[in-house]
């Protein structure tokens, strides 16, 4: 594991949520975080709609510099969260209603969803289960698309739980790590005397 790792999975669930607070916040009386989506507050005609388009865009290079760095992960599964990451940069770059924003946001699900099984991190029943839980919410989000009135609302425990995800595999990989031992120190022959700059010097 690289260094920045911890770093920018600890990031990845703060920037999202932050932003679509605060973008929703700016909005007018007539918006719901329950019932509408969080491309909403990046589309052209949202009220500052450059909070949501940054928290997108730097929530894409959280998960891509994660990707790079989970060493520990196959390079399938780091692929994959990569790809993740960069189509939801791409969702900032095209926002809401474009079809390159649908089909970003199809291709980011997607990988987020995958990538926790094929890492096999923390272990290989975890990353199953991780994935079955993500499909499980996917197909939440979906069914609310096709008519439902938490639309808003599942979108958003979607994307907290695969912002969550990389940060929890982070966590208990530091957890589960074992502590570095000292070495020990070569036995020294009987007889043997050390000078002062360290090397043995042959007995008298």
């Amino acid at each position: 594991m690289r260094a920045w790792v911890p770093a920018s999975a600890a990031l990845a669930p703060v920037v999202p949520v932050t932003a679509w607070l605060l973008a929703q916040h700016q909005q007018e009386p007539g918006y719901s975080a329950v019932r509408q989506t969080i491309s909403v507050l990046s589309q052209p005609g949202a009220t500052d709609r450059w909070i949501m388009t940054t928290g997108l865009f730097v929530l894409g290079a959280l998960q891509l510099a994660t990707a790079a760095g989970l060493t520990e992960a196959p390079i399938v599964a780091r692929i994959l969260l990569g790809i993740g990451g960069v189509a939801t940069s791409m969702t900032a770059v095209f926002p809401q209603p474009s079809r390159a924003h649908i089909v970003a946001a199809g291709i980011a699900f997607a990988a987020f969803s995958l990538w926790p099984a094929l890492s096999g991190l923390p272990d290989r029943r975890t990353g199953i289960l991780a994935t079955v839980v993500t499909v499980a919410l996917l197909v939440w989000f979906g069914s609310q698309i096709l008519g439902g009135g938490h639309l808003g609302l599942s979108e958003r425990v979607l994307a907290a739980f695969e912002s969550l995800w990389p940060l929890a595999v982070v966590t208990l990989i530091s957890v589960t790590r074992p502590l570095p031992t000292r070495a020990t120190a070569a036995p020294r022959t009987a007889g043997t005397v050390t000078g002062r700059s360290g090397t043995p010097c042959p007995p008298r």
